[in-house]
């Protein structure tokens, strides 16, 4: 297990040094809030579809279809999981505050943060099956989280489910799976240099966020470590426990060990943002959860590749 966590821990620090540039740029003013919502519009909207569209294109592999079903399957177990423990043991006075908590919980950064590791320690594999749980994610987030973070069910759009761009780049990766189509060089070349982007470009808006985070902040809120707890702890460990016994493809345990102990979501503070509750408890929650889990994340992960 020593070998598997040191190897983990060499990816996780590389992703760091990414960070570490997106703190700079914010300490030295290379990077503001619109830039950072910028870049984040560019990796959603076009980076993320286009990681999933290269990750798919590939020869047919009855084995590859079965493990992504399966890993599909194990993400939503995650989430409903999380979803009935965030209601269940989150309470807070303040409603709109518990429901950020609650939020934080629930929804990882399977995008920004998993995606990139799963494709450090696994290679494209790793990144074929997180797909499914980038998938499943966006499926979720835009029905139950919408729901939850807003309060009102009026507020789920069918629109936003299905021109969301994760299902869109998951829905033409599907189909270059199952009819063998491929894109002009050209076009799929452009997709890869995009897909490329998906390690540094994330890192360094986490990095930005992690430059927002005062030394008081950390300390007075004692609740966000309870959170923290249970998004990079507890739901991962229940989740692991579960598929070993279950005897679940230890490549794609690995995969969803990593996608189920990413740090709170990046777009919890534009999902509060949107829907008027604290924007900057969501963007707290993120930063502290990413600082944690560089040490949670490689524990955790090198057990799965232990088991």
């Amino acid at each position: 297990m020593l070998q598997n966590f040191l190897i983990v821990s060499q990816q996780v620090l590389v992703l760091c040094c990414l960070m570490a540039l997106g703190f700079i740029c914010n300490k030295i003013h290379w990077l503001d809030a619109k830039a950072v919502k910028s870049i984040t519009n560019i990796v959603l909207f076009f980076v993320t579809p286009c990681v999933i569209i290269d990750s798919f294109s590939r020869d047919v592999d009855p084995s590859l279809i079965s493990g992504l079903i399966v890993a599909a399957v194990i993400a939503f177990f995650t989430f409903g999981f999380s979803i009935a423990f965030a209601h269940l043991c989150i309470k807070d006075k303040d409603k709109d505050i518990e429901r950020v908590y609650r939020y934080a919980s629930i929804f990882g950064n399977c995008g920004f943060m998993a995606l990139p590791l799963e494709h450090a320690v696994l290679g494209d594999i790793g990144t074929f099956y997180g797909t499914a749980f980038i998938a499943i994610f966006n499926l979720i987030v835009w029905t139950y989280g919408v729901w939850l973070m807003s309060g009102d069910k009026a507020n789920i759009k069918a629109k936003a489910l299905f021109t969301n761009p994760g299902l869109i780049g998951a829905v033409i990766g599907i189909l270059l799976l199952v009819t063998g189509f491929r894109f002009p060089l050209v076009i799929s070349t452009t997709i890869g240099y995009m897909a490329d982007l998906n390690t540094p470009l994330p890192m360094i808006v986490i990095g930005y966020y992690l430059g927002n985070l005062s030394v008081k902040k950390i300390v007075s809120n004692r609740k966000q470590y309870l959170i923290a707890f249970y998004r990079l702890l507890l739901i991962p460990g229940v989740m692991l426990v579960i598929m070993h016994f279950a005897k679940v493809d230890p490549v794609v345990m690995v995969v969803s060990t990593i996608a189920a102990s990413a740090p709170t979501a990046a777009n919890t503070a534009m999902f509060a943002t949107l829907y008027d509750k604290d924007a900057e408890l969501g963007a707290q929650l993120m930063s502290v959860t990413t600082l944690l889990s560089l040490i949670t994340l490689p524990l955790l992960v090198a057990l799965a590749q232990t088991l």
